[in-house]
């Protein structure tokens, strides 16, 4: 369990005793570092919190920097882009459906009709760190 950040030598801000309670809840700062530098770190992170993920704001809210990906391979796609999509056990399959649920409420994804005509395809894996799992796309065929 991480540490608490202490609030002692704040001035009286509610709101950022508020942000430290519930966003910071789980950060960890050097205790290395110097009460001031920590302070410092705690202002900066409350001034720019909008940057960052929080529950009303899950993907950030950095406005102006939307950056379009086009594929620029005309058809018909190479082989190396056109992959099968790698087996999995009931246990990631599951987690996978719910990675993939969360990013289409967020919308983020969205399904692709198969009229679409839409062939490439990038095989996702599940990786698991203390019991949570987290959704990794495999990318190298676009680097060759």
């Amino acid at each position: 369990m991480p540490k608490q950040i202490s609030l002692v030598s704040f001035k009286k801000d509610t709101y950022k005793e508020e942000f430290v309670t519930n966003q910071l809840v789980q950060a960890q700062i050097d205790p290395s570092f110097s009460p001031k530098m920590r302070h410092k770190i705690i202002d900066v992170l409350y001034t720019y919190n909008n940057s960052f993920y929080s529950d009303n704001e899950p993907l950030g809210a950095i406005k102006g920097h939307e950056v379009d990906i086009t594929i620029t391979i005309d058809r018909p796609y190479p082989p190396v882009l056109r992959r099968p999509a790698y087996p999995a056990n009931p246990g990631p399959r599951e987690a996978l459906e719910k990675h993939i649920h969360k990013l289409i409420q967020l919308g983020v994804l969205r399904k692709v009709g198969h009229n679409e005509g839409f062939e490439v395809k990038t095989p996702v894996i599940i990786a698991w760190h203390n019991d949570k799992s987290r959704m990794v796309g495999d990318f190298r065929a676009l680097n060759t």
